[in-house]
Protein backbone atom coordinates (compact mmCIF):
# COMPACT_ATOMS: atom_id res chain seq x y z
CA UNK A 1 0.00 0.00 0.00
CA UNK A 2 1.26 3.49 -0.87
CA UNK A 3 0.31 6.86 0.57
CA UNK A 4 -1.72 7.64 -2.56
CA UNK A 5 -4.02 4.68 -1.94
CA UNK A 6 -7.47 5.92 -1.05
CA UNK A 7 -7.86 4.24 2.39
CA UNK A 8 -4.48 5.45 3.67
CA UNK A 9 -4.94 8.93 2.19
CA UNK A 10 -8.35 9.16 3.87
CA UNK A 11 -6.83 8.00 7.15
CA UNK A 12 -4.02 10.59 6.95
CA UNK A 13 -6.54 13.33 6.18
CA UNK A 14 -8.61 12.39 9.23
CA UNK A 15 -5.42 12.21 11.31
CA UNK A 16 -4.40 15.76 10.34
CA UNK A 17 -7.92 17.04 11.06
CA UNK A 18 -7.87 15.48 14.53
CA UNK A 19 -4.45 17.02 15.30
CA UNK A 20 -5.91 20.43 14.48
CA UNK A 21 -9.00 19.71 16.60
CA UNK A 22 -6.64 18.81 19.48
CA UNK A 23 -5.02 22.25 19.16
CA UNK A 24 -1.81 21.48 17.24
CA UNK A 25 -1.04 24.24 14.71
CA UNK A 26 -0.71 22.18 11.52
CA UNK A 27 -0.49 24.33 8.37
CA UNK A 28 -1.29 23.26 4.82
CA UNK A 29 2.44 23.30 4.00
CA UNK A 30 3.22 20.98 6.92
CA UNK A 31 0.37 18.72 5.82
CA UNK A 32 1.95 18.43 2.36
CA UNK A 33 5.41 17.90 3.91
CA UNK A 34 4.02 14.98 5.95
CA UNK A 35 2.44 13.42 2.86
CA UNK A 36 5.77 13.72 1.04
CA UNK A 37 7.80 12.39 3.99
CA UNK A 38 5.90 9.12 4.31
CA UNK A 39 6.55 8.31 0.63
CA UNK A 40 10.22 7.88 1.50
CA UNK A 41 9.87 5.38 4.35
CA UNK A 42 8.56 1.79 4.40
CA UNK A 43 4.93 1.95 5.55
CA UNK A 44 5.24 -1.44 7.25
CA UNK A 45 7.79 0.12 9.65
CA UNK A 46 5.38 1.63 12.17
CA UNK A 47 8.03 3.50 14.16
CA UNK A 48 9.56 5.06 11.06
CA UNK A 49 6.08 6.06 9.89
CA UNK A 50 5.29 7.61 13.27
CA UNK A 51 8.49 9.66 13.50
CA UNK A 52 8.26 10.80 9.89
CA UNK A 53 4.86 12.29 10.68
CA UNK A 54 6.08 13.69 14.00
CA UNK A 55 9.11 15.39 12.40
CA UNK A 56 6.91 17.25 9.94
CA UNK A 57 3.84 18.00 12.06
CA UNK A 58 5.07 18.68 15.63
CA UNK A 59 6.88 21.98 16.27
CA UNK A 60 6.62 22.12 20.06
CA UNK A 61 7.89 19.38 22.37
CA UNK A 62 4.92 20.02 24.69
CA UNK A 63 2.62 18.88 21.87
CA UNK A 64 4.31 15.49 21.41
CA UNK A 65 2.09 13.64 23.87
CA UNK A 66 -1.06 14.87 22.14
CA UNK A 67 0.43 13.79 18.80
CA UNK A 68 1.22 10.32 20.16
CA UNK A 69 -2.31 9.84 21.48
CA UNK A 70 -3.88 10.75 18.14
CA UNK A 71 -1.36 8.59 16.25
CA UNK A 72 -2.07 5.54 18.43
CA UNK A 73 -5.79 5.92 17.77
CA UNK A 74 -5.60 6.47 14.02
CA UNK A 75 -2.86 3.95 13.33
CA UNK A 76 -3.60 1.29 15.93
CA UNK A 77 -3.43 -2.34 14.87
CA UNK A 78 -6.73 -3.45 13.40
CA UNK A 79 -8.41 -6.68 12.41
CA UNK A 80 -11.20 -9.10 13.18
CA UNK A 81 -9.45 -10.27 16.33
CA UNK A 82 -10.11 -6.90 18.00
CA UNK A 83 -13.88 -6.86 17.43
CA UNK A 84 -16.00 -7.17 20.57
CA UNK A 85 -18.68 -9.75 19.89
CA UNK A 86 -20.51 -10.95 22.99
CA UNK A 87 -17.30 -10.48 24.93
CA UNK A 88 -15.55 -13.29 22.92
CA UNK A 89 -12.49 -12.20 20.96
CA UNK A 90 -9.02 -13.50 20.23
CA UNK A 91 -5.80 -11.72 21.05
CA UNK A 92 -3.27 -11.51 18.26
CA UNK A 93 -0.37 -13.85 19.04
CA UNK A 94 -2.47 -16.06 21.35
CA UNK A 95 -3.98 -19.00 19.48
CA UNK A 96 -7.54 -20.15 20.16
CA UNK A 97 -8.33 -23.47 21.86
CA UNK A 98 -8.68 -25.50 18.66
CA UNK A 99 -5.34 -24.28 17.26
CA UNK A 100 -3.64 -25.00 20.58
CA UNK A 101 -4.98 -28.56 20.68
CA UNK A 102 -3.88 -29.19 17.10
CA UNK A 103 -0.37 -28.09 18.00
CA UNK A 104 -0.28 -30.37 20.99
CA UNK A 105 -0.39 -27.43 23.41
CA UNK A 106 -3.10 -28.75 25.68
CA UNK A 107 -3.35 -28.18 29.40
CA UNK A 108 -0.19 -28.80 31.37
CA UNK A 109 2.10 -26.78 29.05
CA UNK A 110 1.79 -23.42 30.78
CA UNK A 111 5.02 -21.78 29.62
CA UNK A 112 4.60 -22.97 26.05
CA UNK A 113 1.12 -21.53 25.95
CA UNK A 114 2.47 -18.18 27.12
CA UNK A 115 3.95 -17.62 23.67
CA UNK A 116 1.30 -19.29 21.51
CA UNK A 117 -1.84 -19.55 23.61
CA UNK A 118 -3.35 -18.36 26.87
CA UNK A 119 -7.02 -19.18 27.23
CA UNK A 120 -6.29 -22.43 29.12
CA UNK A 121 -3.90 -20.88 31.62
CA UNK A 122 -4.96 -20.86 35.25
CA UNK A 123 -4.72 -17.54 37.14
CA UNK A 124 -1.64 -18.88 38.95
CA UNK A 125 0.05 -19.85 35.68
CA UNK A 126 -0.69 -16.45 34.13
CA UNK A 127 0.69 -14.73 37.25
CA UNK A 128 3.88 -16.82 37.00
CA UNK A 129 4.32 -15.94 33.33
CA UNK A 130 3.82 -12.28 34.20
CA UNK A 131 6.50 -12.55 36.88
CA UNK A 132 8.94 -14.30 34.54
CA UNK A 133 8.40 -11.75 31.74
CA UNK A 134 9.18 -8.87 34.08
CA UNK A 135 12.15 -10.68 35.58
CA UNK A 136 13.67 -11.24 32.14
CA UNK A 137 12.45 -8.00 30.56
CA UNK A 138 10.93 -10.08 27.74
CA UNK A 139 8.96 -7.54 25.67
CA UNK A 140 7.34 -10.18 23.45
CA UNK A 141 6.05 -12.15 26.41
CA UNK A 142 4.84 -8.94 28.08
CA UNK A 143 2.84 -8.07 24.98
CA UNK A 144 1.22 -11.51 24.91
CA UNK A 145 0.42 -11.32 28.63
CA UNK A 146 -1.05 -7.83 28.23
CA UNK A 147 -3.43 -9.13 25.59
CA UNK A 148 -4.46 -12.12 27.68
CA UNK A 149 -4.88 -9.94 30.81
CA UNK A 150 -7.17 -7.51 28.98
CA UNK A 151 -9.17 -10.41 27.58
CA UNK A 152 -9.64 -11.94 31.04
CA UNK A 153 -9.98 -8.99 33.37
CA UNK A 154 -11.10 -5.85 31.52
CA UNK A 155 -14.68 -7.04 31.01
CA UNK A 156 -15.07 -5.12 27.76
CA UNK A 157 -18.52 -5.17 26.16
CA UNK A 158 -19.53 -3.94 22.67
CA UNK A 159 -21.18 -0.53 22.65
CA UNK A 160 -20.73 0.07 26.37
CA UNK A 161 -20.02 3.80 26.99
CA UNK A 162 -17.10 3.25 29.35
CA UNK A 163 -13.70 4.95 29.05
CA UNK A 164 -10.41 3.12 28.69
CA UNK A 165 -9.33 4.23 32.17
CA UNK A 166 -12.05 2.06 33.72
CA UNK A 167 -10.91 -1.02 31.78
CA UNK A 168 -7.29 -0.29 32.64
CA UNK A 169 -8.12 -0.07 36.35
CA UNK A 170 -9.96 -3.41 36.28
CA UNK A 171 -7.08 -5.11 34.50
CA UNK A 172 -4.31 -3.74 36.72
CA UNK A 173 -6.27 -4.46 39.90
CA UNK A 174 -6.30 -8.17 39.01
CA UNK A 175 -2.60 -8.28 38.13
CA UNK A 176 -1.42 -6.90 41.53
CA UNK A 177 1.72 -5.31 40.09
CA UNK A 178 2.77 -3.91 43.48
CA UNK A 179 2.95 -7.45 44.82
CA UNK A 180 4.86 -8.58 41.74
CA UNK A 181 7.39 -5.77 42.24
CA UNK A 182 7.96 -6.78 45.85
CA UNK A 183 8.48 -10.42 44.80
CA UNK A 184 10.99 -9.33 42.14
CA UNK A 185 12.93 -7.32 44.69
CA UNK A 186 12.96 -10.21 47.17
CA UNK A 187 14.41 -12.58 44.58
CA UNK A 188 17.03 -10.00 43.58
CA UNK A 189 18.13 -9.67 47.20
CA UNK A 190 18.27 -13.45 47.64
CA UNK A 191 20.32 -14.04 44.47
CA UNK A 192 22.83 -11.30 45.25
CA UNK A 193 26.09 -12.78 46.67
CA UNK A 194 26.48 -9.72 48.92
CA UNK A 195 23.84 -7.57 50.61
CA UNK A 196 22.65 -4.84 48.23
CA UNK A 197 23.56 -1.27 49.10
CA UNK A 198 20.73 1.25 49.15
CA UNK A 199 21.99 2.62 45.83
CA UNK A 200 22.08 -0.83 44.18
CA UNK A 201 18.62 -1.63 45.51
CA UNK A 202 17.31 1.66 44.10
CA UNK A 203 18.81 0.84 40.69
CA UNK A 204 17.22 -2.60 40.67
CA UNK A 205 13.86 -1.21 41.69
CA UNK A 206 14.02 1.51 39.02
CA UNK A 207 14.72 -1.13 36.38
CA UNK A 208 11.75 -3.27 37.42
CA UNK A 209 9.47 -0.22 37.62
CA UNK A 210 10.50 0.71 34.08
CA UNK A 211 9.53 -2.78 32.89
CA UNK A 212 6.20 -2.55 34.71
CA UNK A 213 5.53 0.80 33.03
CA UNK A 214 6.17 -0.86 29.65
CA UNK A 215 3.67 -3.57 30.54
CA UNK A 216 1.09 -0.93 31.50
CA UNK A 217 1.59 0.79 28.16
CA UNK A 218 1.05 -2.53 26.37
CA UNK A 219 -2.19 -3.00 28.31
CA UNK A 220 -3.33 0.55 27.48
CA UNK A 221 -2.55 -0.02 23.81
CA UNK A 222 -4.47 -3.31 23.80
CA UNK A 223 -7.53 -1.69 25.38
CA UNK A 224 -7.32 1.21 22.92
CA UNK A 225 -7.23 -1.17 19.93
CA UNK A 226 -10.43 -2.86 21.01
CA UNK A 227 -12.16 0.44 21.71
CA UNK A 228 -11.18 1.76 18.27
CA UNK A 229 -12.50 -1.42 16.66
CA UNK A 230 -15.75 -1.12 18.62
CA UNK A 231 -16.46 2.63 18.46
CA UNK A 232 -14.57 3.86 15.44
CA UNK A 233 -11.54 6.09 15.03
CA UNK A 234 -13.28 9.47 15.17
CA UNK A 235 -15.28 8.68 18.31
CA UNK A 236 -12.22 7.37 20.16
CA UNK A 237 -10.06 10.31 19.12
CA UNK A 238 -12.68 12.69 20.49
CA UNK A 239 -12.93 10.71 23.73
CA UNK A 240 -9.16 10.69 24.31
CA UNK A 241 -8.61 14.30 23.27
CA UNK A 242 -6.92 16.34 26.00
CA UNK A 243 -6.04 20.04 26.00
CA UNK A 244 -2.50 21.11 25.15
CA UNK A 245 -0.52 22.63 28.07
CA UNK A 246 -1.21 26.15 26.79
CA UNK A 247 -4.97 25.43 26.71
CA UNK A 248 -5.30 23.90 30.19
CA UNK A 249 -7.75 25.84 32.35
CA UNK A 250 -5.92 27.29 35.38
CA UNK A 251 -8.93 26.85 37.65
CA UNK A 252 -9.62 23.21 36.83
CA UNK A 253 -6.17 21.77 36.15
CA UNK A 254 -5.28 18.34 37.54
CA UNK A 255 -1.95 17.70 39.25
CA UNK A 256 -0.55 16.20 36.03
CA UNK A 257 -1.73 19.21 34.03
CA UNK A 258 -0.14 21.56 36.58
CA UNK A 259 3.20 19.84 35.98
CA UNK A 260 2.84 20.30 32.23
CA UNK A 261 2.02 23.98 32.80
CA UNK A 262 5.20 24.46 34.84
CA UNK A 263 7.24 22.87 32.07
CA UNK A 264 5.59 25.08 29.44
CA UNK A 265 6.14 28.38 31.29
CA UNK A 266 9.90 28.70 30.63
CA UNK A 267 9.76 28.22 26.82
CA UNK A 268 6.85 30.66 26.75
CA UNK A 269 8.88 33.18 28.76
CA UNK A 270 11.80 33.05 26.34
CA UNK A 271 9.53 33.46 23.35
CA UNK A 272 7.68 36.41 24.87
CA UNK A 273 10.89 38.15 25.95
CA UNK A 274 12.22 38.09 22.38
CA UNK A 275 8.89 39.23 21.01
CA UNK A 276 8.51 42.14 23.46
CA UNK A 277 12.08 43.31 22.85
CA UNK A 278 11.53 43.25 19.09
CA UNK A 279 8.25 45.09 19.46
CA UNK A 280 9.91 47.87 21.45
CA UNK A 281 12.83 48.08 19.04
CA UNK A 282 10.68 48.34 15.95
CA UNK A 283 8.04 50.73 17.20
CA UNK A 284 6.10 53.04 14.92
CA UNK A 285 7.58 56.27 13.63
CA UNK A 286 7.02 59.34 15.72
CA UNK A 287 6.11 62.89 14.73
CA UNK A 288 7.60 64.64 11.68
CA UNK A 289 11.08 66.07 12.35
CA UNK A 290 10.75 69.37 10.42
CA UNK A 291 14.33 70.60 10.86
CA UNK A 292 15.86 67.28 9.80
CA UNK A 293 13.53 67.11 6.79
CA UNK A 294 14.52 70.61 5.62
CA UNK A 295 18.21 69.84 6.07
CA UNK A 296 17.98 66.70 3.91
CA UNK A 297 15.86 68.51 1.30
CA UNK A 298 18.93 70.56 0.28
CA UNK A 299 20.26 67.59 -1.66
CA UNK A 300 17.02 67.61 -3.68
CA UNK A 301 17.10 71.30 -4.50
CA UNK A 302 15.00 72.28 -1.50
CA UNK A 303 12.23 69.75 -2.27
CA UNK A 304 11.30 67.73 0.86
CA UNK A 305 11.32 64.44 -1.05
CA UNK A 306 12.35 62.34 1.96
CA UNK A 307 10.40 63.22 5.13
CA UNK A 308 12.27 62.55 8.37
CA UNK A 309 10.61 61.50 11.60
CA UNK A 310 11.45 61.59 15.26
CA UNK A 311 11.83 58.00 16.36
CA UNK A 312 10.28 57.53 19.78
CA UNK A 313 12.24 55.84 22.53
CA UNK A 314 9.52 53.81 24.24
CA UNK A 315 10.12 53.57 27.97
CA UNK A 316 9.79 50.27 29.75
CA UNK A 317 6.57 50.23 31.77
CA UNK A 318 6.51 49.94 35.54
CA UNK A 319 4.31 46.99 36.46
CA UNK A 320 2.20 46.80 39.59
CA UNK A 321 0.44 43.45 40.06
CA UNK A 322 -2.45 43.18 42.54
CA UNK A 323 -3.42 39.49 42.79
CA UNK A 324 -6.22 37.63 44.53
CA UNK A 325 -4.66 34.40 45.88
CA UNK A 326 -7.78 32.90 47.43
CA UNK A 327 -9.26 29.55 46.52
CA UNK A 328 -9.29 28.34 42.94
CA UNK A 329 -7.91 31.60 41.50
CA UNK A 330 -4.63 31.01 43.35
CA UNK A 331 -3.25 28.83 40.53
CA UNK A 332 -4.03 31.57 38.00
CA UNK A 333 -2.28 34.20 40.16
CA UNK A 334 0.70 31.88 40.67
CA UNK A 335 1.34 31.38 36.95
CA UNK A 336 0.77 35.05 36.15
CA UNK A 337 3.26 36.18 38.82
CA UNK A 338 5.70 33.57 37.56
CA UNK A 339 5.45 34.85 34.00
CA UNK A 340 5.64 38.54 34.91
CA UNK A 341 8.77 38.09 37.01
CA UNK A 342 10.39 35.89 34.39
CA UNK A 343 9.86 38.81 31.98
CA UNK A 344 11.00 41.45 34.48
CA UNK A 345 13.87 42.46 32.20
CA UNK A 346 11.27 43.93 29.83
CA UNK A 347 9.92 46.24 32.55
CA UNK A 348 11.60 49.08 34.44
CA UNK A 349 10.20 47.88 37.77
CA UNK A 350 7.87 45.12 39.00
CA UNK A 351 5.98 45.38 42.27
CA UNK A 352 3.61 42.71 43.54
CA UNK A 353 0.74 42.81 46.00
CA UNK A 354 -1.42 39.86 47.03
CA UNK A 355 -4.69 39.79 48.91
CA UNK A 356 -7.65 37.81 50.16
CA UNK A 357 -9.50 40.17 52.48
CA UNK A 358 -6.24 41.82 53.61
CA UNK A 359 -3.38 42.95 51.36
CA UNK A 360 0.39 42.62 51.58
CA UNK A 361 3.30 43.64 49.33
CA UNK A 362 5.48 40.65 48.37
CA UNK A 363 7.95 42.29 45.98
CA UNK A 364 10.88 41.47 48.26
CA UNK A 365 10.10 37.73 47.99
CA UNK A 366 11.26 37.82 44.37
CA UNK A 367 14.41 39.92 44.85
CA UNK A 368 17.56 38.00 43.92
CA UNK A 369 15.67 34.71 43.62
CA UNK A 370 16.72 32.40 40.80
CA UNK A 371 13.89 29.91 41.26
CA UNK A 372 10.67 31.92 40.97
CA UNK A 373 8.69 28.85 42.06
CA UNK A 374 10.28 29.17 45.50
CA UNK A 375 9.25 32.84 45.72
CA UNK A 376 5.68 32.01 44.71
CA UNK A 377 5.60 29.33 47.42
CA UNK A 378 6.63 31.96 49.97
CA UNK A 379 3.85 34.21 48.73
CA UNK A 380 1.29 31.47 49.37
CA UNK A 381 2.62 30.59 52.83
CA UNK A 382 4.04 33.79 54.35
CA UNK A 383 2.10 36.76 52.97
CA UNK A 384 -0.17 38.55 55.47
CA UNK A 385 -3.38 38.52 53.46
CA UNK A 386 -6.10 37.61 55.99
CA UNK A 387 -7.90 40.50 57.69
CA UNK A 388 -11.08 39.01 59.18
CA UNK A 389 -12.26 35.62 57.94
CA UNK A 390 -10.08 34.79 54.94
CA UNK A 391 -12.85 35.21 52.36
CA UNK A 392 -12.31 37.48 49.36
CA UNK A 393 -13.06 41.15 50.05
CA UNK A 394 -11.91 43.18 47.06
CA UNK A 395 -13.25 46.42 48.51
CA UNK A 396 -11.20 46.27 51.70
CA UNK A 397 -8.08 45.02 49.89
CA UNK A 398 -8.29 47.94 47.44
CA UNK A 399 -8.73 50.37 50.33
CA UNK A 400 -5.53 49.07 51.95
CA UNK A 401 -3.68 49.34 48.65
CA UNK A 402 -4.83 52.92 48.08
CA UNK A 403 -4.00 54.06 51.60
CA UNK A 404 -0.51 52.51 51.67
CA UNK A 405 0.64 52.56 48.05
CA UNK A 406 -1.71 54.82 46.10
CA UNK A 407 0.87 57.64 46.02
CA UNK A 408 3.28 55.32 44.14
CA UNK A 409 0.96 55.00 41.14
CA UNK A 410 2.08 57.39 38.40
CA UNK A 411 2.03 57.98 34.65
CA UNK A 412 4.60 55.22 34.09
CA UNK A 413 2.62 52.59 35.99
CA UNK A 414 0.73 49.77 34.35
CA UNK A 415 -1.54 48.22 36.99
CA UNK A 416 -2.65 44.59 36.57
CA UNK A 417 -5.43 43.29 38.83
CA UNK A 418 -5.79 39.50 38.89
CA UNK A 419 -8.99 37.92 40.16
CA UNK A 420 -12.53 36.78 39.46
CA UNK A 421 -14.06 39.82 41.25
CA UNK A 422 -16.28 37.55 43.36
CA UNK A 423 -16.59 39.83 46.35
CA UNK A 424 -18.85 37.80 48.69
CA UNK A 425 -21.38 40.68 48.54
CA UNK A 426 -19.04 43.15 50.29
CA UNK A 427 -18.81 46.81 49.27
CA UNK A 428 -16.94 47.11 45.95
CA UNK A 429 -15.11 50.43 46.57
CA UNK A 430 -14.94 50.76 42.75
CA UNK A 431 -14.03 54.44 43.14
CA UNK A 432 -10.49 53.31 43.98
CA UNK A 433 -10.10 51.69 40.55
CA UNK A 434 -11.30 54.99 39.04
CA UNK A 435 -8.65 56.92 41.01
CA UNK A 436 -5.94 54.45 39.94
CA UNK A 437 -7.02 54.80 36.31
CA UNK A 438 -6.65 58.58 36.46
CA UNK A 439 -3.10 58.32 37.75
CA UNK A 440 -1.76 55.25 35.94
CA UNK A 441 -0.61 54.72 32.40
CA UNK A 442 -2.90 51.69 32.00
CA UNK A 443 -5.16 49.56 34.20
CA UNK A 444 -5.93 45.98 33.14
CA UNK A 445 -8.15 43.45 34.87
CA UNK A 446 -7.39 39.75 34.24
CA UNK A 447 -10.23 37.36 35.05
CA UNK A 448 -9.72 33.54 35.01
CA UNK A 449 -13.46 32.82 34.72
CA UNK A 450 -15.29 32.35 31.39
CA UNK A 451 -17.01 35.53 30.20
CA UNK A 452 -20.38 33.84 30.57
CA UNK A 453 -19.79 33.72 34.36
CA UNK A 454 -18.97 37.41 34.70
CA UNK A 455 -21.43 39.51 36.71
CA UNK A 456 -23.33 36.45 37.90
CA UNK A 457 -23.85 35.69 41.59
CA UNK A 458 -21.40 37.76 43.65
CA UNK A 459 -19.20 38.65 40.65
CA UNK A 460 -18.93 42.43 40.16
CA UNK A 461 -16.27 42.50 37.46
CA UNK A 462 -18.43 44.84 35.36
CA UNK A 463 -18.50 47.39 38.17
CA UNK A 464 -14.70 47.45 38.23
CA UNK A 465 -14.28 47.01 34.48
CA UNK A 466 -15.77 50.35 33.49
CA UNK A 467 -12.72 52.02 35.08
CA UNK A 468 -10.15 49.77 33.34
CA UNK A 469 -8.47 50.04 29.95
CA UNK A 470 -9.36 46.42 29.40
CA UNK A 471 -10.91 43.41 31.12
CA UNK A 472 -9.36 40.21 29.83
CA UNK A 473 -10.50 36.61 30.04
CA UNK A 474 -7.31 34.75 30.98
CA UNK A 475 -8.09 31.10 31.66
CA UNK A 476 -4.95 29.50 30.22
CA UNK A 477 -1.38 30.15 29.09
CA UNK A 478 -2.44 30.90 25.52
CA UNK A 479 -4.70 33.76 26.66
CA UNK A 480 -2.07 34.95 29.15
CA UNK A 481 0.51 35.09 26.36
CA UNK A 482 -1.87 37.16 24.21
CA UNK A 483 -2.35 39.65 27.04
CA UNK A 484 1.35 40.00 27.94
CA UNK A 485 2.12 41.06 24.37
CA UNK A 486 0.02 44.19 24.93
CA UNK A 487 2.07 45.39 27.90
CA UNK A 488 4.95 46.98 25.98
Amino acid sequence: MTVTDSPLLELLTGFISELRAAGLPVSLTENLDAMEAVTHIPLEDRDAFKYALGATLVKNHAHWRAFETVFEVYFSLRGREYDLVDGDWDADGLADDDERDADGQGEGHGEGRGGGGGDGLSPEELAELLYQSLLRGDQTMMRAIARQAVKRFAGMEPGRPVGGTYYLYRTLRNLDLDGVLERLMQQTRQESPDPLTSFEERLEQDEFETRIDKLKKEIEAEIRRHLVADRGVEAMAKTLRKPLPEDVDFMHATREEMLSLRKAIQPLTRKLAVRLARKRRHGRKGALDFRNTVRHSLSYGGVPAEPKFKYPRPSKPEIMVIADISGSVAAFARFTLHLVYALSGQFSKVRSFVFIDGLDEVTSYFDGVEDITEAVHRVNTEADVVWVDGHSDYGHALEVFWERYGRDVNAKSTVMILGDARNNYHASQAWIIKEIEQRARHVHWLNPEPRSYWDTGDSIVGEYGIHCDGVWEVRNLRQLEKFVETLV
